[in-house]
């Protein structure tokens, strides 16, 4: 993803508190019963301990001591256990029913918001490595980190309101007792966050190697990649990147181990030790050697102590679980906020569905520094073919992802019936073109939801009928177990069909033959088939060419012979425009690179011709 504030800000607290404050709202807005129960669950659990240390101790010790009959203490024990019984039955109905089934909420609400956010974003995300990065992280356990914000904050806030009622109550007995909770706020404060900044970073800096990782992972079960590591020694490779990755891990945990240990002990000592242990010598003191505190007293206020100490140790844990969640949640934030150089929901006018012309006019497109489209100007008029051709990378699919608008051009404009295509509504204006691209994907649907590609026509299986016999591949799909709803690939069916490249690649063809659109564009549509059916595929392009505008990229020139326009590109620049016989007229790049490939389709030309 492009530099966002994410990369250039620091996680300070003010940071981390609007993370805070943007997933409670977040999760207001996808569950808000948890928010509800959230603080019902947290004001009876603080509360209870409020009561059981500041006033049920103090009611039953003071009875003992002065007397009470055991009716009196009984009533009151049994009233107390039957209201602890109602509060234990709600409190474990929101921790096995409530949360469980609203967590799931979240979970679905947020991966819809991310996916919806990752669908929109432009495609120069994806060809950016630090927005996998940043993606993963967003989206590792999102909905656990946002619902355990929100149980830390009313965690955080209503302890901190029940350690201040034990610290009246406390004050109440021994003013000076009450120093020792400085300890737990040195342990959790200072240590305690030290500690989760340490645990962030050593996350992030594994954040790469996990990519590698999971990659690896991957290919080990994936088909394609299966028949590659048994024909090749591929596997010995990725064991390599595997042991890399998994060896830079290790060091970046040693790295950040002693560290990390550090705080921790610190972090236990201050939080625990000092407190527990220090209040208790502190009381008994008081009682053995002073004399200045009564038995009673000092049981009741080593309760309180021990109860404002787990209190404290509660708010800082929910401290330190907020603002440890919160610099996950950054990555959430900063992903879901990002705005988009060009969204897929971008609005505007809805194009004139009659094509007329579509032209580049000087334009200009650079990936980061480096610019690869050169001053480019061209027209393709209604019911043209053209074709673009050129060596590899000199820049063809890159225009027809312009021409797309999946990219920008840095500088130049691209016109669609004489206005720039920023004006219009972006989908609609995607769905002027059908296209299939070089690099297609191939989806664990049906053959037939992977030609119509979601979209639905009057009669959906005499589109792909047509559109599977036009890219020749009809006869061979209706061998298949289940013809057009054969799953494709064996992931998620044990009978899925595993197709050649060539026959993948006509199913792929066929969406752009299935789709109804004004101008139809094939991008390398026969990079892997044989001469036979690269013919074939052509002849049935160049038939559906007679009613639509088209653009095809082939590697093949003689497969261009019969186009309207044929455009000549070299290193992302406009060198030679023109019909086939006249670009061969000139004696310029074009003849010379049909000159070269003469040779080696001059035999198959030959039989075509005996065809013909």
């Amino acid at each position: 993803m492009p530099e966002t504030e994410n990369k250039k800000e620091k996680l300070s607290l003010g940071v981390m508190a609007k993370n805070a404050c943007y997933a409670l709202k977040l999760t207001a807005e996808i569950g808000p019963a948890i928010i509800v129960h959230s603080f019902f669950l947290w004001l009876i659990g603080h509360g209870e301990w409020v009561f059981f240390d500041g006033v049920f101790m103090k009611v039953v010790v003071n009875a003992l001591d002065t007397g009470q009959n055991f009716g009196y203490i009984a009533r009151f024990v049994l009233i107390c256990g039957a209201v602890f019984g109602a509060l234990a039955i709600y409190s474990n109905y929101v921790e096995n029913v409530v949360y469980p089934l609203q967590t799931n909420r979240v979970f679905g609400g947020i991966y819809k918001k991310m996916y919806a956010k990752a669908r929109n974003v432009e495609l120069r995300c994806y060809e950016d490595p630090d927005f996998y990065n940043r993606y993963t992280m967003a989206m590792d356990g999102a909905e656990e980190k946002l619902t355990a914000i929100v149980r830390g904050i009313f965690g955080a806030v209503i302890g901190a309101v029940g350690a201040g009622i034990m610290f009246w109550l406390m004050y109440q007995i021994d003013h000076y007792a009450i120093l020792f909770i400085i300890s737990p706020m040195i342990g959790n404060f200072l240590f305690g966050n030290l500690n989760n900044q340490l645990v962030f970073k050593r996350y992030k800096d594994q954040a790469p190697n996990e990519k590698v990782l999971n990659y690896v992972s991957r290919m080990m079960y994936l088909p394609d990649g299966a028949k590659e590591i048994r024909l090749s020694n591929v596997f010995e490779l990725m064991r390599k990147q595997y042991r890399e990755a998994t060896d830079k891990n290790v060091k970046i945990a040693l790295k950040y181990a002693l560290k990390v240990a550090t705080m921790n002990f610190w972090r236990i000592t201050f939080t625990f030790t000092v407190i527990f242990e220090g209040v208790l010598l502190y009381a008994i003191y008081r009682n053995r050697v002073s004399g200045t505190i009564t038995l009673a007293d000092l049981t009741i206020m080593t309760s309180m102590m021990v109860a404002m100490a787990w209190l404290l140790i509660g708010v800082f844990d929910n401290r330190m679980a907020i603002m440890k969640n919160a610099m996950f949640i950054n990555n959430l934030r900063s992903f879901l906020e990002y705005e988009e150089t060009i969204p897929e929901d971008w609005d505007g006018d809805i194009p004139d569905p009659e094509f007329k012309s579509l032209e580049f006019r000087n334009v200009c497109f650079a990936y980061g520094e480096k610019e690869t489209i050169h001053d480019l100007s061209f027209v393709i008029n209604r019911g043209e073919t053209a074709a673009l051709v050129g060596h590899n990378g000199a820049g063809k699919t890159t225009i027809i992802k312009l021409m797309l608008r999946l990219y920008d051009p840095t500088s130049g404009e691209i016109l669609y019936n004489g206005r720039n295509i920023k004006e219009y509504n972006l989908r609609a204006y995607r769905d002027v073109f059908a296209t299939t691209f070089q690099d297609f994907m191939m989806f664990g649907m049906s053959v037939k939801d992977n030609v119509l590609m979601g979209r639905h026509f009057g009669d959906d299986d005499k589109v792909v009928t047509d559109a599977l016999k036009m890219a020749g591949v009809y006869d061979k799909v209706m061998t298949l177990k289940n013809g057009t709803d054969t799953m494709m690939t064996k992931e998620f069916d044990e009978h899925g069909a595993v197709l050649s490249g060539g026959e993948t690649q006509k199913i792929a063809v066929a969406r752009t033959f299935a789709k109804e659109a004004n101008m139809k564009i094939f991008d390398e549509p026969s990079s892997a088939l044989d001469p036979i059916a690269e013919y074939e595929l052509f002849k049935s392009i160049l038939k559906e060419a007679r009613d639509h505008t088209m653009l095809f990229i082939s590697h093949r020139l003689s497969s261009v012979k019969d186009c309207d326009k044929v455009f000549m590109l070299e290193k992302g620049r406009l060198i030679e425009e023109g019909t086939h016989a006249s670009l061969l007229a000139a004696g310029g790049s074009y003849a010379k690179m049909y000159k070269t490939q003469a040779m080696n389709y001059l035999a198959l030309e030959n039989e075509e011709e005996v065809i013909l």
